[in-house]
């Protein structure tokens, strides 16, 4: 992960062309995101189709990849990019006209672990998204096959072996873990 030394605002951050880099701001910083690898990019994917097919079939909000958030954190301008985003459309402003970043506080964001990220690094992200009021963080490993998830108020709920990822937000969600790591098929 590498880092700017000039510091920006939160709408010099925005105003930014996007470079190709996929970047966040961080305490003022321009910090790129680890390059995922395939166990990452899979495990996205599964998501994203999997809660995209829910938000299609109950019509309560939208998932996306890679959308930057802008919250708070310490007080100062954030710019997170999760890996996932969901948003129920009741905190959607009517007059949203679809551009930018997401235009709320998020209910659920999904950070996947990368190699060269650790758990502990994504404890300290979720923590600080539930303290910017979002109300659940999956952080999801794909090398230890597991999904640890963040609720605000609750001690984290870590899913291993055989479990099932629900959310309580997200009525009549579930994915298996073999299903979320299966592995990718020879033909």
């Amino acid at each position: 992960m590498t880092s700017s030394k000039t510091k920006f605002s939160l709408q010099e951050f925005l105003a930014m062309p996007e470079s190709g880099d996929r970047t966040e701001l961080i305490d003022g910083e321009i910090v790129t995101k680890v390059s995922p690898t395939s166990p990452h990019s899979r495990a996205q994917k599964r998501l994203l189709i999997l809660l995209n097919d829910w938000c299609e079939q109950m019509n309560l909000g939208e998932v996306n990849p890679e959308w930057t958030v802008t919250l708070k954190r310490n007080s100062v301008d954030w710019a997170p990019v999760p890996d996932l985003t969901y948003i129920s459309y009741e905190r959607v402003p009517a007059d949203w006209d679809g551009l930018g970043p997401c235009p709320g506080i998020p209910q659920l964001v999904i950070e996947i672990i990368s190699p060269g990220q650790t758990f502990s690094g994504m404890t300290s992200k979720a923590t600080d998204y539930l303290l910017a009021g979002i109300s659940s963080v999956w952080v999801v490993e794909p090398q230890n096959r597991s999904v640890t998830i963040f609720r605000a108020g609750d001690l984290p709920q870590i899913i291993t072996g055989d479990g099932t990822i629900s959310e309580v937000l997200l009525p009549g969600f579930a994915i298996s873990l073999s299903d979320l790591f299966a592995q990718r098929r020879n033909p």
